[in-house]
């Protein structure tokens, strides 16, 4: 668990390669779980939701708050390409979640498939 979580981060913006299933459900449940303990730490902490703004110390919270998201998604985006990877897809299969119900499915089902001898290894 901890090395999958260190690999996450060593290969931030590695978009090329493969990543095993465990070295992407790790990963994806890790942050979702941090994710959810730090914002109710930090919103507990402010008395009010990250998102509303009453002065210079919350819009520094808020910036920051949207900065580790975006560096977050950016790497669970690459994961999510060395994941298809793995699975011998190529990584244009992420468009495919953009199809609403049936496409948040079957990319589901693209994260479980075993791994396969592949041409991106």
């Amino acid at each position: 668990m901890a090395s999958a979580y260190r690999k996450f981060w060593d290969n931030l913006l590695n978009f090329s390669g493969t990543a095993t299933r465990s070295e992407y459900w790790w990963p994806v449940i890790i942050n979702y779980i941090l994710g959810g303990i730090i914002i109710a730490i930090i919103q507990m902490i402010m008395g009010h939701p990250i998102e509303d703004i009453y002065n210079w110390s919350d819009l520094s919270v808020n910036t920051m708050s949207k900065l580790i998201a975006l560096i977050v998604w950016l790497g669970t985006l690459s994961l999510k390409f060395r994941r298809l990877h793995d699975s011998d897809h190529t990584a244009w299969w992420i468009l495919i979640d953009l199809v609403p119900i049936i496409g948040t499915f079957w990319f589901f089902i693209l994260m479980v498939l075993p791994s396969r001898s592949n041409r991106w290894q």
